[in-house]
């Protein structure tokens, strides 16, 4: 599977549908909006199994912080806990620390859930995610959008 593949339109409503995406403020702390995001996805029916997903998470943030700077912490795991892609997304006013290597605080945050034997995929969507938030313009314009659709519309067009 390509990234163009991967993230086609329908590919694309599958990985991130509105139930995916939350403009609600996050918890303040690293693992509190980990949990916050993965609870959007179990909300949304994506995640067999909450307490897996969590701890393949918290273990994949102490290999290497996921914080990857610009503003932008993308928490992300290969897990038992999913049987398809998923990617959630929320952001934060005041900023969460996710040790990126820039010191800046997240405030665009995603999380990436991919089946365990789903590498890449994995690769791919976390590439394509990171090459169109590299993007200023993307950036702002996530961080002004006021409904779910324009958030939706928004990654679509910059990772088509």
């Amino acid at each position: 599977m390509t990234a163009t593949t991967t993230l086609a339109t329908e590919s694309f409503d599958d990985l991130l549908p509105p139930a995916h995406v939350t403009l609600e403020e996050p918890p303040a702390t690293k693992e509190g909006c980990i949990e916050f995001l993965l609870d959007t996805l179990v909300a949304a029916g994506r995640v067999d199994d909450r307490e897996q997903a969590l701890s393949d998470l918290l273990e994949r943030e102490e290999e290497a912080t996921t914080g990857v700077g610009f503003g932008i912490g993308i928490p992300h795991a290969k897990t038992t806990a999913v049987s398809r892609p998923s990617v959630a997304f929320a952001r934060s006013e005041s900023g969460i620390d996710f040790d990126a290597m820039d010191d800046e605080p997240a405030h665009l945050l995603f999380m990436l859930l991919v089946p365990e034997e789903g590498a890449e995929d994995h690769l791919e969507i976390l590439s394509a995610l990171s090459r169109a938030l590299m993007h200023e313009a993307v950036r702002d314009s996530l961080r002004e959008a006021e409904t779910v659709d324009e958030v939706r519309t928004i990654l679509r067009e910059a990772v088509a």
